[in-house]
């Protein structure tokens, strides 16, 4: 206390300023530091801090034009929340895509509970795979639809529930989970198709769509339809831990691989991701969870309990095989079931094998500046 009173009489005799003066300028400072970071508990867990768009001076060097039509294609589906809705029809009115998008939106950047701005940019893309309409000798492993016995319940109707996904089955007169990768066989399912190569597969369950080269010519997509309600668990991790393949390593390549190489083994480990993926048929390409085709190096997955579906983002990250700065405007427009986290990306590079190999060895750190519609988060704070 001595301390503090031989401060204030210092300060008052070199600034003039009042004991007053003094104490409300600390709780004013002290005020300020507890709220460091923003926080929109109506439709995001995550913390954010703003920004202003001098700092993001490589934003202008982007190609906005594609990002606003990657925008107004996405706004079919998300324009109809409150959160979009507005900038949504602005969107179909303008015709100069910075002034846009510097008008109508702050940026934040979201950060961790921890105070970090980075967090882990994956990637994924869209498998071609070769296939046949009926099963045979080499094409043994089916694409199935959605069983007839899977049931997902509407959490909306039970409170303490809302918010989950729950998906299992009817057995006698109780709810219970349902069947796990490795004992699907035991289930009646119905195939769209069937391909040839069970690893493959398996990649494309994780990738959540791909197409399928059909043996009459053919060239089918298929998309996510449902899932078996089981939690992902990714395999490489297994092999890190068993020192098949070290840390630094891991790729999928590197898991392809082993998989490959060792059939034997190869459904013991796979059959650890106990999550099993159903599609359907469809007449567009890789499909998103907005329900629109998802474009190459333009849309992501993201978590949407941190950052809402539909949302602008300014992805800064890095090109995993040229190790050259990735700065653009995408949109978040999917999910996925290994895509959780404070700060959690996964970067859609596209469809084929070029791309299956940057999504492949895609295991980043990267910035995420959320981009907030201004007329909504003007409200919000009033």
């Amino acid at each position: 206390m001595k301390h503090f009173i031989f401060f204030v009489a210092v300060a008052i005799f070199y600034t003039g300023c009042s004991v007053k003066e003094i104490i409300s300028s600390e709780k004013t400072q002290q005020i300020q530091k507890e709220k460091e970071f923003d926080t929109f508990e109506k439709f995001s867990n995550g913390n954010f801090k703003s920004l202003q768009w001098n700092e993001l001076n490589e934003f202008y060097q982007d190609d906005l034009q594609t990002a606003l039509e990657v925008f107004k294609k996405d706004c079919v589906k998300s324009g109809t929340k409150l959160l979009l809705s507005e900038v949504c029809k602005n969107a179909n009115e303008t015709t100069d895509p910075k002034e846009f998008f510097t008008s109508n939106f702050y940026p934040y950047v979201l950060v961790s509970s921890k105070g970090e701005e980075q967090g882990l940019i994956t990637g994924y893309y869209e498998p071609i795979l070769q296939g046949n309409w009926e099963k045979d000798e080499r094409f043994q492993y089916g694409v199935y639809k959605v069983p007839s016995n899977l049931i997902t319940v509407d959490t909306n109707e039970f409170p303490k529930l809302k918010g989950m996904t729950i998906r299992g089955k009817v057995v006698g007169n109780k709810l219970v989970r349902y069947t796990p990768r490795e004992d699907m066989h035991t289930e009646d399912l119905e195939a769209i198709c069937y391909v040839d190569d069970k690893v493959d597969l398996f990649f494309m369950h994780i990738q959540g769509s791909g197409k399928i080269q059909m043996q009459d010519g053919e060239l089918i997509n298929v998309n996510y339809a449902s899932q078996n309600g089981r939690g992902y668990y990714a395999i490489g991790r297994k092999l890190i831990e068993d020192n098949i393949v070290p840390k630094e390593d891991m790729s999928l390549e590197a898991i392809k691989k082993w998989l490959k190489e060792n059939p034997q083994n190869a459904d013991d480990l796979m059959n650890l991701n106990k999550s099993y993926v159903f599609f359907k048929q469809s007449q567009q390409g890789a499909t998103g969870a907005l329900n629109t085709e998802l474009v190459a190096q333009r849309n992501l997955a993201v978590d949407k309990r941190y950052i809402p579906l539909g949302l602008p983002v300014f992805i800064q990250t890095t090109n995993p095989k040229t190790d050259e700065p990735i700065n653009q405007l995408m949109v978040a427009a999917d999910v996925g079931g290994a895509i959780k986290g404070e700060i959690r990306a996964d970067y859609y590079w596209g469809t084929g094998d070029v791309a299956g190999e940057f999504a492949g060895q895609m295991k980043e750190k990267g910035r995420l500046v959320v981009l907030l519609p201004k007329g909504y988060i003007d409200a919000y704070n009033e």
